[in-house]
């Protein structure tokens, strides 16, 4: 990671890199307890399939915060082309481990190392959290940059009845340094339409077994190419 970026990638990079064996074994298999957050990974399929050229190859859809690879495949198993991204290179590692005929990479969600407009959506579950609000913004700048036209967007993060900031020091008995923010859905909409992006569709949802906090899901796009069709999306100039 280069000495440039924000001192909250390197911290978040050498926490979940502490974590990541203890992460995995007890999140690998949480998709099973999540019944609308799988929902919900079906629709954005969807809607990927649905955006994607009819006359080209489907593009690709990227997991960011990919952690142990789950989702990634839970996408894979819903027939779209996918491949995951994670800040920590002991996170790629377990998750290439576990789902060796899929691709992963080290990488940040911040600055994505992809041409504009190729992705034919992206899925972030629980994985912006460690993002400050003053980044949020350019975060969600950078996903218009790599989304097609019209493309989805799915979102999922741990929520409250108002923003909180809170710093964790210790997780599974290893020393961290991770800050957690639980925001709002109207707060992450408002980023989200500060960066381009057109949210469709919300949901909160109460604290479910082994939880504490209620989890917002939000879906949105990459405004569709061409002029108003009439129900007031924004026109998109590619």
């Amino acid at each position: 990671m280069s000495a440039d970026q924000p001192e909250f990638l390197r911290a978040t990079r050498e926490s979940y890199d502490a974590i990541a064996a203890e992460y995995t074994d007890r999140s690998a298999d949480e998709l099973a307890g999540l019944p609308l957050e799988r929902a919900l990974l079906a629709a954005s399929a969807e809607l990927a399939r649905a955006a994607a050229p009819a006359d080209a190859t489907p593009p690709p859809v990227a997991d960011l915060g990919s952690g142990p690879g789950h989702v990634t495949a839970r996408l894979h198993d819903l027939g779209l082309p996918v491949f995951g991204v994670d800040l920590s290179p002991r996170m790629v590692a377990l998750a290439r481990r576990a789902h060796p005929r899929l691709r992963f990479h080290v990488g940040t969600m911040t600055s994505l190392d992809l041409p504009d407009a190729t992705l034919g959506g992206i899925v972030a579950l629980y994985s912006v959290i460690h993002v400050p609000d003053g980044h949020l913004a350019a975060l969600f700048a950078e996903f218009h940059r790599v989304l097609l036209p019209g493309a989805p967007v799915l979102l999922a993060f741990q929520s409250g009845d108002e923003d909180e900031r809170a710093h964790v020091a210790e997780r599974f008995g290893h020393a961290v340094s991770l800050d957690c923010h639980w925001r709002t859905p109207e707060t992450v909409t408002g980023h989200l339409r500060k960066g381009g992006l057109d949210v469709t569709a919300r949901m909160l949802r109460a604290p479910g077994p082994g939880e504490t906090r209620p989890r917002a899901l939000l879906l949105a796009r990459r405004p569709p190419a061409g002029p108003d069709d009439g129900d007031g999306t924004r026109t998109d100039s590619g």
